[in-house]
């Protein structure tokens, strides 16, 4: 075990992938919006809401704009490690992706509420308010205003009828 590193063999494979991660983000965003544009069209008299690639797009043109901030962003020093905290998330993640089987928005609410809990905040309506009202705005954000079907579960049968 050396006691002492020499720094300078690591600074510039930092340097190197400082540039180099973001730049494969946006060579895979690209290849990925590229793709996006082979889904079939909707006819214009069937259209109802986004169209089926309108949403990854947006969702890719998103991901391009964080990745240019990131190579324009100046910070060189080594991250923290993980703390137990960033393991819980992680987790929880695990958890809600198990139990969006069962019902996307009872796993939105679960995991909402719980990561609420988890970071911190005691105030009771606060994580009411976070637990239901999030899982709701979503459904409702997409269902009547882009007019998406989610996938049935316990809870979205209810709606769906």
């Amino acid at each position: 075990m050396q006691p002492f590193v020499d720094v300078s063999k690591h600074t510039s494979n930092r340097t190197v992938f400082r540039y180099l991660i973001p730049f494969g983000i946006i060579a895979f965003c690209v290849l990925a919006y590229f793709l996006s544009t082979q889904f079939d069209r909707v006819p214009p008299i069937l259209k109802r809401g986004m169209q089926p690639s309108d949403f990854p797009q947006l969702i890719i043109g998103l991901i391009i704009i964080l990745s240019v901030w990131l190579i324009f962003r100046d910070n060189d020093k080594t991250p923290k490690r993980m703390t137990k905290v960033v393991h819980l998330t992680m987790g929880l993640l695990v958890g809600f992706l198990i139990i969006a089987d069962i019902d996307l928005f009872l796993g939105l609410g679960l995991f909402a509420t719980m990561l609420t809990i988890l970071w911190g905040e005691r105030r009771a309506w606060a994580i009411i308010l976070v637990g239901l009202f999030v899982p709701f705005s979503v459904f409702f954000l997409f269902d009547s205003i882009f007019e998406v079907r989610f996938p049935r579960g316990l809870l979205t049968n209810i709606w769906y009828g």
